[in-house]
């Protein structure tokens, strides 16, 4: 079966592909927003998963994870910390940012690259906050209908 294809933009990143300042470590350290283009009617969540993909010691590092949120095309930033946002039914697991958006910050004078990955799920998880990313994914795996990334870069 082919997928329909999903694009992601997001107000995070500028037009030459870097973080703006107020998503990172260094900034306001604010989720971003997203805006889905292709999103399926049959998407009940978004799963969205922010990695470093060139941590010196690490190689891959999972700087924040968050699920059922719920499928619209446009993600709403500025998610609040915490494991579990009540009224919203969007829950926060453990990277870098215990259950919390946790941007970009390496140490100054590197540059590191990151990717943010939205999935859209035909289902709401019933998967405990303490979960990492391999514990998202593998649970998420029946359930992703489509799936996209965007990168940046920070430095």
């Amino acid at each position: 079966m082919t997928r329909k294809v999903l694009e992601i933009s997001s107000e995070a990143i500028d037009s030459h592909g870097r973080f703006k300042p107020e998503f990172t470590g260094r900034g306001e350290n604010r989720s971003p927003a997203f805006h889905l283009q292709g999103l399926v009617p049959e998407a009940r969540t978004l799963a969205i998963v922010l990695e470093d993909l060139t941590h010196p010691i690490f190689g891959s590092m999972t700087h924040w994870l968050a699920w059922n949120i719920p499928a619209h095309q446009e993600v709403k930033g500025g998610i609040e910390p915490g494991s579990r946002n009540v009224g919203s039914g969007i829950v926060q697991g453990l990277g870098y940012g215990w259950h919390r958006y946790r941007g970009p910050k390496p140490p100054r004078g590197s540059s590191h690259n990151y990717r943010f990955t939205i999935y859209a799920l035909d289902a709401e998880l019933t998967l405990s906050p303490w979960h990492r990313a391999k514990g998202l994914l593998t649970a998420a795996a029946p359930h992703i209908l489509q799936e996209a990334s965007i990168d940046a870069r920070f430095e």
